[in-house]
C-alpha cells in the first residue's frame, strides 16, 4: 500500500521556479559594464605580483617557500671596493627574476617573507595572454607593474611607531638623549591599607577615682 500523503503535489516545483524568477526581475540588475567601465576594487585586491629590483638581495625566501615553485631566480657576485676597507666586499647581482602566472596560485607567501619589500601586490589583473608561454614574466615585466601599486596605508597616529621608526629617531637625537623610557613618569602609588604595624595606637583614658576619694 502507499500513502497518497507522500506524493508531491503536481507543478509544485514549476511553481517554485516561477516564483524564484518573478522575484528576481523585480530587483535591480547589477551587471558590470566592463571593459567600458573598470570596476572599483577593494584595495588589497590579488591582481599581479610587482617587482621593485633595487630591494630584492636574492636571499631566495620566494622562491624557496612558493608552493608551486614558479619563481625563477639566477644571480651573480661582484666586488664592491669600499673606501677604508681591508678587503672588498661581495654582493649579489640580480640576473633573473621570473615569475610563471601558469602556476601561480596566487597565495601570496612570496609576498609575506620577502624582508625587504622586493614584491608588491597589484590590483591590475589586465594580463591576460593567448599563449601560456607569454604568462612567463621576467624582471622587466614585474618592474613595469610597479606604477600600479598603490601607497601604503598610512599609519594610525595613535599607534606605537615601528622599529624601524625608533631606531632612525634615536640615531638622529644622538647619544644620551632622553628616551620614551626615561622621559615617562612613574606610575602613581595608590594607599593601601594601614599595615598592624602602622597602625595608631589607641590614646589611653584615665583610670576612674573611687567614689570616697571624690
Amino acid at each position: 500500500m502507499t500513502d497518497d500523503g507522500d506524493r508531491p503535489t503536481p507543478g509544485k516545483g514549476l511553481i517554485n521556479g516561477l516564483a524564484v524568477t518573478l522575484k528576481t526581475m523585480t530587483r535591480r540588475t547589477t551587471t558590470q559594464q566592463y571593459p567600458d567601465v573598470q570596476p572599483e576594487l577593494p584595495p588589497r585586491s590579488r591582481g599581479v605580483i610587482a617587482l621593485s629590483e633595487e630591494n630584492c638581495t636574492v636571499c631566495m625566501l620566494c622562491a624557496r617557500e612558493c608552493p608551486d615553485w614558479c619563481i625563477y631566480i639566477d644571480s651573480h657576485k661582484e666586488e664592491v671596493v669600499v673606501p677604508g676597507a681591508a678587503r672588498a666586499r661581495q654582493r649579489n647581482v640580480l640576473d633573473r627574476f621570473d615569475i610563471d602566472y601558469a602556476l601561480c596560485m596566487y597565495c601570496g607567501i612570496c609576498v609575506e617573507v620577502c624582508p625587504f619589500d622586493a614584491l608588491h601586490w597589484s590590483p591590475e589583473f589586465e594580463y591576460a595572454e593567448t599563449d601560456v608561454l607569454s604568462l612567463l614574466h621576467d624582471k622587466d615585466r614585474l618592474g613595469e607593474w610597479m606604477r600600479t601599486v598603490p601607497p601604503p596605508p598610512a599609519h594610525d597616529v595613535l599607534g606605537e611607531p615601528s622599529k624601524e621608526e625608533a631606531t632612525a629617531a634615536r640615531k638622529a637625537a644622538g647619544p644620551g638623549a632622553a628616551t620614551a623610557a626615561k622621559t615617562a613618569r612613574p606610575a602613581p602609588v595608590r594607599p593601601g591599607p594601614p599595615r598592624p604595624s602602622d597602625a595608631v595606637p589607641p590614646r589611653e583614658q584615665p583610670p576612674e577615682r573611687p567614689e570616697s576619694a571624690r
